[in-house]
């Protein structure tokens, strides 16, 4: 199903339009078309993404728009298939699709709140050689739906399988697939979460990851200003990046970081760089000093990340003591760097660990 809204009226012998595909804009759109009251796209939004309600909404809404609702939207979300809990209470989703694809989630604990890591396509095209989700494919982008519909999905759990910690506070786009590469459907829910008819998510809440899909950098700054993005570099040496992220071939990194110059940030906002460690490939003291030259004078944040290991691959996790050297060597530069601790790699929810085929 597209994640666009289409513009003509729903007819009952074609498949019933997810309700979560749409924006605020688009449902009042939708409304304004079939000459019903635009004030019950409000009513609904409030509904299913404030209350975070699953049963259709029946309050306050004319009888002619439930109607039109019930006989023409569907709002079913993905299905929860399995669910594993690791020991530092991080909890891994399978969601299975309609057409039975799946993909996984993430929800990351923090202080008594949650971050959730969201997939945005089935598998992916980078083919990064040290992501597990590479060595999946592409099959294909998720709709709007199947994107909003992890997120809420993922409260609902919480709310029933951990009463009163139901609170997601952090989204990010780092899970299966290139956000980039699905840019329009990751827009829409970027619009979803952030309207004030929707979750009200602040802005700078929100990150969005990308491996340097560099058309989906072009249409950053006019279309989805203000939300965090966060670069995965791995390498500042052209030979090992093209190495790790084949997309370097045709974006390379330097052409990459101009586009990133150019996206106006707000006040205390950054740009975040994550660079996972390689034993023996990228983690150098020459390999810091040149992390550290082109970053330097950025308004940037270094995320180091000790590679997570995953069936079949090649890469190693290097030793704490040259991870911390690591940083030492970047901290000359004054970026500030962190040293991420893997969280969920028990139950292989970590970092490059996802893949709904394994």
């Amino acid at each position: 199903m597209s994640a666009e809204i289409n513009n003509h009226i729903p007819k009952r012998h074609f498949l019933k339009q997810s309700f979560y595909d749409l924006n605020h804009s688009d449902l009042e759109t939708v409304l304004n078309q079939n000459d019903l009251n635009r004030s019950a796209a409000a009513i609904l939004f409030n509904w299913h993404y404030k209350k975070k309600e699953e049963a259709q909404c029946h309050e306050k809404i004319a009888k002619g728009s439930l109607a039109f609702f019930q006989n023409n939207f569907d709002f079913s979300l993905p299905a929860i298939e399995t669910v594993h809990e690791s020991e530092d209470r991080t909890v891994k989703f399978l969601f299975k699709l309609k057409d039975n694809h799946t993909i996984e989630t993430v929800l990351i604990p923090f202080h008594n709140k949650y971050s959730i890591c969201l997939s945005s396509q089935v598998g992916c095209a980078m083919n990064c050689s040290f992501c597990s989700t590479g060595t999946q494919g592409l099959t294909r982008n998720l709709a709007t739906s199947e994107i909003v519909g992890q997120f809420l999905q993922a409260w609902r759990w919480l709310a029933k399988n951990r009463p009163g910690e139901e609170r997601i506070l952090n989204i990010v786009f780092m899970g299966q697939g290139e956000p980039l590469h699905n840019f329009d459907a990751v827009k829409k829910v970027c619009e979803i979460f952030l309207s004030k008819h929707g979750t009200s998510i602040g802005v700078q809440k929100i990150t969005i990851s990308t491996a340097g899909y560099i058309p989906g950098l072009q249409r950053w700054s006019r279309e989805i200003p203000g939300v965090n993005l966060a670069l995965s570099l791995h390498s500042a040496f052209a030979e090992k990046r093209n190495q790790l992220m084949p997309i370097n071939m045709k974006y390379p990194l330097a052409a990459v970081l101009a586009h990133i110059d150019q996206i106006p940030l707000h006040k205390k906002q950054f740009v975040t760089y994550e660079y996972i460690l390689i034993k023996d490939f990228n983690d150098s003291a020459a390999d810091a000093q040149k992390l550290g030259t082109v970053l330097a004078g950025k308004s940037a944040y270094i995320n180091l990340i000790p590679f997570n290991s995953f069936p079949g691959s090649q890469y190693k996790r290097p030793d704490v003591d040259k991870v911390e050297k690591f940083k030492e060597i970047l901290d000359t530069f004054k970026i500030p760097t962190l040293i991420r601790i893997a969280k969920g790699d028990d139950v292989s929810a970590a970092c490059g660990q996802l893949n709904s085929k394994n």
